[in-house]
């Protein structure tokens, strides 16, 4: 069991569900992640997913594309991520730390060296959005080989051949991509997330943790999806809509993201 998995499964026990909390590593910049990352944990946040700004973030909406934007102009690079993680995963070392990235950076750096770096930076856990499972026999055996989780992603029309693919394939958690479309923040859970979710659980069967992403921005979002099955909820535009509004009073963003985790974790139990 990865350490993602049972961060989840003993929050579980619990009666909670985990807020896995998404920010683009560098934005503003590199030396603010940090402090933007404890401010998620003491809010609440159990698992924490850093982004690798990249040129072209294809599942990203408009403010995560800006995020990558301005982390990129700020100089941060992979590496640099990386070792923001590693820092996070020393101080907090019961907190799982997930990176995701597209797959050019990786492919630019190679499978193995990618790996052998992540593993060196105590990362548990990779999201590509733009890896199929078709494409993705080295990347799952490599990543086996030291131990870090591989989060894959299913959409409300994947079909169950494929999700029964795409759940072997998956370790830490399955992602549910809630919505058709790109990320950021809405009004209301749509009921196509709900029936998705009821259709989806009875498959996985308890197999792996499920957890949903995609316009999660309010603690009764949560609420509803913790309710209807899921595990836990990834939120991410909304913090990043916090970084951005207050990146030049740094002191007020990191109460104000902290204040928003706590909101959103209460949504858990």
């Amino acid at each position: 069991m990865t350490t993602i998995e049972k961060c989840i499964r003993e929050l579980r026990g619990k009666g909670e569900g985990a807020i896995i909390a998404y920010v683009c590593g560098g934005d503003p910049t590199p030396k603010h992640t940090y402090n933007i990352v404890e401010s998620l944990i003491r809010g609440g946040a159990d698992i924490i997913e850093l982004g690798i700004p990249f040129s072209d973030p294809i599942a990203d909406g408009p403010t995560i594309q800006a995020a990558s934007t301005r982390a990129l102009k700020a100089g941060t690079t992979p590496a640099k991520v990386m070792e923001i993680a590693q820092e996070v995963k020393r101080k907090n070392p019961s907190h799982p730390v997930v990176i995701l990235t597209y797959y050019n950076p990786i492919f630019r750096t190679g499978l193995e060296k990618f790996f052998k770096i992540a593993n060196d930076n105590l990362i548990d856990g990779v999201i590509i959005p733009d890896l199929p499972i078709e494409e993705s026999k080295d990347y799952k055996r490599i990543a086996d080989d030291y131990g870090i989780a591989t989060i894959f992603m299913a959409t409300p029309n994947t079909s169950k051949t494929r999700l029964e693919k795409i759940s072997t394939y998956t370790s830490g958690f399955l992602y549910l991509v809630s919505i058709f479309g790109v990320t950021g923040t809405r009004d209301r859970v749509h009921e196509l997330t709900i029936q998705t979710l009821r259709q989806i659980i009875p498959q996985i069967n308890g197999r792996i943790p499920l957890a949903v992403g995609f316009g999660i921005s309010k603690p009764d979002h949560v609420k509803t999806i913790i309710e209807n099955g899921a595990d836990g909820a990834i939120v991410g535009s909304a913090f990043v809509r916090i970084i951005e509004k207050y990146q030049n009073n740094p002191k007020k963003m990191l109460k104000k993201i902290e204040e928003k985790t706590s909101q959103l974790k209460s949504g858990t139990r």
